[in-house]
């Protein structure tokens, strides 16, 4: 995962932190979403670090369980216990059904291998923290999928002199971004009981995050925006 809280004035030690490219839609997170393999190799040969892995209870219906581990050092969660509720109180009932824990990850050494920003496992959701700095760095290009996506939210895309590119976020696009992507993103998955393989559960997670999160967020900040233009003609006059 390239990501560091700070560029170092040695060349050297930045060239060692920008490794990876930092991306949650990676084979073996998928294959974590899909089924219940213990941390380590998963049977389909992908690699997923240790995590705490909460089994489904089955008790659903009942308020889902919230969970904080310290981020680690040289990065902070984006969210807070409350921001998330309130973006999940938002959603119809039904789809909080199946939902039993959101966790707030701690990122270790193994994790920093395995990078993401959120992922799906059983009734859990979990988050992961980023960079204090909100800059990711790169080792190659952005897709174009990963231009778009930084353009809805608002994030800018810079190519340094040596090669790498970096991924620009601000205090209010990255919690926009995690409220109305990643947590809906991974929602989508917990709630998608139809599709096997990785590419079809992607699909479905994608148009959820869409027309759940960014759609509806739009539309809210446009309704505030004319509610502030009527106020401001309302004192002019």
């Amino acid at each position: 995962m390239a990501r560091m809280s700070k560029r170092s004035n040695t060349q050297s030690k930045v060239a060692k932190t920008k490794v990876a490219s930092r991306d949650f839609r990676l084979p073996a997170q998928a294959s974590r979403r899909r089924g219940g393999d213990s941390a380590g190799s998963t049977k389909n040969g992908y690699f997923a670090p240790p995590e705490d892995w909460h089994e489904p209870t089955g008790n659903t219906g009942q308020n889902y369980k919230f969970i904080y581990q310290s981020p680690g050092e040289g990065f902070r969660h984006v969210l807070t216990e409350q921001e998330i509720r309130d973006r999940l109180s938002e959603l119809p009932e039904w789809m909080l059904e199946g939902l039993e824990v959101v966790q707030l990850s701690r990122l270790t050494k193994k994790k920093l291998s395995f990078p993401c920003y959120g992922m799906q496992w059983g009734a859990s959701i979990y988050l992961y923290p980023m960079d204090e700095s909100l800059i990711e760095y790169f080792p190659h290009p952005p897709r174009p999928e990963q231009v778009v996506e930084a353009k809805m939210f608002g994030a800018d895309w810079h190519e340094d002199a040596d090669g790498f590119w970096r991924l620009e976020w601000s205090e209010e696009t990255i919690k926009d971004f995690y409220l109305n992507n990643v947590l809906v993103h991974e929602l989508g998955h917990l709630l998608d009981d139809r599709n096997n393989n990785y590419v079809a559960r992607e699909r479905y997670a994608e148009w959820f995050a869409i027309e759940y999160g960014y759609r509806p967020s739009r539309r809210k900040q446009l309704a505030q925006r004319a509610t502030q233009k009527v106020v401001r003609r309302h004192h002019k006059s």
